[in-house]
C-alpha cells in the first residue's frame, strides 16, 4: 500500500513532555524511509481512559478539535503514541458513524471557528512502518541484528477497541514482529506476550502494577529475550522506569533494555547512539551496544 505524501505529526503529552529522545529516533528513522511529516498546533488527544471515562462528550470535542486541524489541510495524522492513536480514531469513528453527536460536536467548535468534516483518517506510526514494508526497510540496514533476541509488546491500547481501530489481530498481534524481524532481531514467543505492562493499574495501586511488570519481565527473560521493543509511552516509561520496583515487590533483579520501535530501526540504520539520546534511558543499554558493536 502506498503510504501517504505527508503526515501531519502527533508525537503527543508524554513523549514530548517526558522522552522527547523517542521523537528524535523517529524523526530521523521517517526521514531515512521517506515517511513525510508536518506540525500543527495540536493539543492534548486527550487521555482515552481516565479524561474518556469522566466526561465523554468533552473527550470527543478535544479529539474532533485536533482532527480539524489536520482536516483543513487534508492530511491524515501519524500518531506516536497508543493512547493518542486511539483516542482520535475512536473520535474519528464515532463522528463519522453518528450524524445527531457530530451535529452536536460541531456546535461547540463553532465557537472556535471550526468544524469536524470526517475527511481524515489516524495512523499509529507502526501501520505505516509496515505499511512501508520489510523489503524496504531492510534497504536501509547498515547494522544487522540478526541474533538479537527481542521481546514484543504492543500494549493495551494500540488494537483494541479491535472492531473500531482494526489495525493488527488484537489476541495475536502481527505488525510488530513483522517489522522487528526486517532488521534481523528475534522476536521470541513468551507467556506473558499479551499481559498489559501494568502502568495504568500504577496510578491507583502501586503493588499490583509493580508485580504484573515483575511477572511480564520474568517472562520475557525466561524466553531468552535480550531486550524488549515497545511502542507506547506509557509502556517504555513503565518498563524503563520501574524494574528495581518490580524486583523487589517480586525477589527478583531485573536489568533488561527498553527499545521503542524506532530506536531499534534507527540502531539497524546506522544512526549514532548518541543522536537519539539512547543514554536518558534508565534500564542502561551500554552491554547492549557493546555486544552489538555499536559503542
Amino acid at each position: 500500500m502506498a503510504k501517504a505524501e505527508e503526515y501531519k505529526m502527533f508525537q503527543g503529552c508524554t513523549i514530548g513532555n517526558r522522552i522527547p529522545f523517542i521523537e528524535a529516533s523517529a524523526r530521523k528513522v521517517f526521514e531515512k524511509l521517506g515517511i513525510k511529516t508536518s506540525e500543527a498546533p495540536f493539543a492534548c488527544c486527550p487521555d482515552p481512559v481516565g479524561f474518556n471515562s469522566v466526561d465523554h462528550f468533552s473527550w470527543l470535542a478535544m479529539g474532533a478539535r485536533n482532527l480539524t486541524i489536520a482536516e483543513e489541510e487534508g492530511k491524515d495524522i501519524i500518531s506516536l503514541c497508543n493512547g493518542c492513536s486511539q483516542t482520535l480514531k475512536v473520535v474519528n469513528h464515532e463522528l463519522k458513524h453518528d450524524d445527531s453527536l457530530k451535529s452536536k460536536i460541531n456546535e461547540v467548535l463553532k465557537k472556535i471557528n471550526r468544524e469536524f468534516k470526517g475527511t481524515i483518517n489516524v495512523k499509529h506510526f507502526l501501520e505505516v512502518l509496515h505499511e512501508v514494508g520489510a523489503e524496504e526497510i531492510k534497504k536501509h540496514i547498515v547494522k544487522d541484528l540478526s541474533g538479537l533476541k527481542v521481546a514484543c509488546h504492543t500494549g493495551c491500547h494500540y488494537s483494541r477497541p479491535s472492531e473500531i481501530l482494526q489495525v493488527d489481530d488484537p489476541m495475536e498481534p502481527k505488525k510488530l514482529r513483522e517489522v522487528v524481524a526486517a532488521t534481523g532481531a528475534i522476536p521470541v514467543d513468551y507467556e506473558e506476550e499479551m499481559l498489559c505492562c501494568g502502568a495504568g493499574v500504577g496510578n491507583t495501586e502501586e503493588a499490583p502494577s509493580m508485580q504484573i511488570l515483575a511477572n511480564k519481565l520474568k517472562s520475557a527473560i525466561d524466553a531468552g529475550a535480550e531486550a524488549f521493543v515497545v511502542i507506547c509511552p506509557a509502556c517504555f516509561q513503565q518498563l524503563d522506569t520501574n524494574q528495581k520496583k518490580a524486583g523487589a515487590q517480586s525477589n527478583n533483579t531485573f536489568n533488561i533494555p527498553i527499545l521503542y520501535l524506532t530506536e531499534l530501526l534507527a540502531l539497524s540504520f546506522g544512526i549514532n547512539p548518541d543522536e537519539i539520546g539512547l543514554k536518558f534511558h534508565r534500564a542502561k543499554l551500554t552491554p547492549l551496544l557493546e555486544k552489538l558493536g555499536l559503542k
